[in-house]
């Protein structure tokens, strides 16, 4: 069965203990060789997957349980972006090369998707993001090279960082998921701050390529009721529309963000006025 996760009541969450803000929010065990995991989020009905693919190919199930669907691109898009070793997606009949930090996205319509690794040694590390799709659009590739890059923060504030935007509006077109990563510089600690909350989208955040002595303190909740969840490498957490989303870690570090829901804008937020943050 498919992991469900249901919708909180900000209200409800101000008085969650560290265990059920971790139950309701963090997703685990997304990259275990030759498996896949699937969490299904009630917000804009979001879906997390990880795929890793060893010695076998791993075709995506419809993930009948939730979707209620034939194939699970009946009525949803997919964005793959592979943080291992080089990997291969074929999607119907079209093959798809994936490096590492590379994206695919995959449109509404295409009914057999299949994830291999070049070398079983240092497999392919698929993290998807799925959410429905109200038209077909055909799948397509994208490099680094190929992604809007936005360069913000100073050293001085230990948050400089590039975004580099994938499936958005001038790189891969979609329907409403929009996904891309953030690399933080060497000596750069902080993602997202000042924060910001929007209310027309969820988010979810995907930390990687953290060795496992460091962590990342992801902070949530609304601007006057903040909490904070301990993050580790190859964990996820989902971030209600209500909710800042902002880290701070022990060491620089890389984050997968994808987000759906009413505006594809990346620039559609709502600052938080650092004095009122609590």
């Amino acid at each position: 069965m498919t992991e469900v996760r249901f919708s909180c009541h900000p209200n409800d969450v101000k008085n969650y203990t560290t265990q059920e803000l971790r139950d309701h929010f963090l997703i685990d065990g997304l990259m275990k060789p030759g498996g896949i995991k699937a969490v299904y989020s009630m917000y804009d009905r979001m879906m997390v997957i990880g795929i890793v693919p060893t010695t076998k190919a791993i075709t995506l199930p419809s993930f009948e349980d939730v979707t209620k669907a034939s194939y699970f691109l009946e009525r949803r898009e997919l964005g793959v972006i592979n943080i291992g070793g080089v990997g291969k997606i074929i999607a119907d009949k079209e093959t798809f090369i994936l490096r590492n930090k590379e994206c695919v996205y995959i449109g509404k319509g295409y009914k057999k998707l299949s994830f291999e690794s070049e070398d079983p040694t240092s497999p392919a590390q698929f993290y998807a993001n799925s959410c429905p799709a109200h038209k077909e659009l055909p799948a397509a590739h994208a490099k680094i090279t190929d992604a809007n890059q936005v360069d913000l923060g100073s050293k001085a504030n230990c948050n400089e960082r590039t975004i580099y935007q994938y499936i958005h509006e001038g790189c891969l077109p979609c329907c409403q998921l929009v996904m891309g990563f953030t690399e933080l510089k060497k000596g750069s600690i902080w993602n997202t701050f000042p924060p910001h909350t929007h209310h027309r989208r969820m988010e979810t955040y995907f930390y990687f390529d953290l060795n496992e002595n460091e962590v990342v303190m992801h902070f949530m909740g609304t601007p006057d009721e903040t909490r904070h969840v301990v993050v580790r490498n190859n964990q996820a957490i989902i971030s209600p529309e209500w909710s800042i989303h902002a880290g701070a870690a022990t060491s620089n570090y890389h984050f997968i963000w994808a987000m759906a829901g009413e505006n594809k804008a990346f620039t559609d937020m709502d600052v938080v006025d650092l004095k009122g943050i609590l």
